[in-house]
């Protein structure tokens, strides 16, 4: 009875939505005014999605920003920093003071933005927006996208453990832009688990598919007792050995290389960690990568999972739009509900499952399983 009272209501407000007397009276009363222009904008700004993001990667790629952070300047000193044509950088500045990027401060002078400004507090996001061009390529049809089989585009060539069949016999050069990638966004990531969750508790932390190293290091400086053990590619975990010299913990941390799909995993950790892990990987991946962490596990240890999740039934832009196109340009992996991912989790033999409390949960979610 609810559904087709929902569904009655829905059909009701879709024919008032899609008729143009209907939009003009809204505009015309008082009232309605406010709500009928937030979703004129909101409409457009779905049409001129792509435009903002191009936006922000000239900005990104042109140093704009780190410029700007210096202290205002006009737009012909910025056209002559950035080898712009003046009439170019007029545009740039003006688009990106319409984000919020950059600030007008009188007629052809900027500083920085608000938004610039925090992005340039946070170095991974513009590692992210740095190599998005791949997937842009890969979207510039997006209905060949959605037609053709997952991967084999620009993107899935940037992951390429993807889309191999043999990921163990991929070379340093190979897994190093993405390394850098994963690496210079964790310090935020890791923050916010640190703050969910007490690393302290354990004696032994094994980060699966800890890339170079970077969520480990951070973990060690974190909890300053804990023995740290990395597992991944043989490629990817060389790159880690010289990160873990430089940050004094090679005397406390281990490194072993093999795939977590295919090898059984050390024992011996108290701590299993999967960070953004398992959105990579379809079902059939993720449950003989749980099982394999759950028979690695004392039966006093737990796994920490974390990683951007949907929030079905609720509709989500980051889990579902973002990453739902992302992985599917990458080849594989989708963003799951937590109750999804702790079903998975008591399939694979563990008992006790907890979604803790994350500072940002539309970027990151944080569950804890015990055997």
């Amino acid at each position: 009875m609810a559904g087709s009272w929902r569904e009655g209501w829905i059909a009701l407000r879709n024919r008032w939505l899609a008729d143009p007397r209907f939009h003009r009276a809204a505009l015309d009363f008082p009232l309605t005014r406010g709500v009928a222009l937030r979703r004129v904008a909101s409409l457009f700004d779905l049409v001129a999605g792509f435009i903002y993001s191009q936006t922000l990667d000239a900005c990104v790629r042109l140093g704009l920003l780190e410029v700007l952070a210096k202290g205002p300047l006009t737009t012909a000193n910025l056209a002559h920093q950035l080898d712009l044509p003046l009439d170019s950088a007029d545009r740039l500045l003006a688009a990106a003071a319409a984000l919020g990027l950059t600030e007008p401060l009188g007629p052809s002078h900027y500083a920085l933005g608000s938004e610039g400004a925090a992005l340039l507090g946070n170095p991974g996001l513009a590692q992210m927006i740095t190599h998005h061009h791949r997937l842009y390529a890969d979207l510039a049809n997006a209905v060949d996208l959605l037609r053709r089989p997952a991967g084999g585009g620009e993107l899935a060539a940037f992951w390429p453990y993807a889309t191999t069949a043999a990921p163990k016999t991929a070379d340093a050069e190979s897994v190093r832009a993405y390394s850098a990638l994963m690496a210079a966004t964790q310090p935020t990531v890791a923050a916010d688990i640190f703050k969910a969750y007490h690393l302290r508790r354990h004696r032994r932390l094994m980060d699966v598919g800890g890339g170079s190293g970077a969520f480990l290091s951070l973990a060690g400086a974190h909890a300053p007792k804990l023995h740290l053990t990395l597992f991944d590619l043989p490629a990817v975990t060389e790159q880690a050995r010289p990160r873990l010299g430089c940050t004094g913990l090679a005397g406390r941390s281990e490194i072993i290389a093999g795939d977590f799909l295919t090898d059984p995993l050390p024992s011996g950790a108290d701590l299993i960690t999967l960070v953004r892990i398992l959105h990579d990987h379809d079902d059939a991946g993720v449950s003989r990568l749980l099982r394999s962490t759950r028979e690695a596990l004392p039966p006093d240890g737990a796994l920490l999972v974390a990683e951007p999740m949907s929030a079905a039934p609720r509709s989500d832009r980051i889990a579902d739009a973002y990453f739902g196109f992302y992985l599917l340009a990458m080849g594989r992996g989708r963003a799951r509900t937590p109750r999804r991912i702790m079903d998975m989790m008591r399939e694979a033999g563990f008992r006790r499952t907890r979604l803790l409390r994350t500072r940002t949960p539309s970027l990151l979610r944080v569950i804890i399983a015990r055997p």
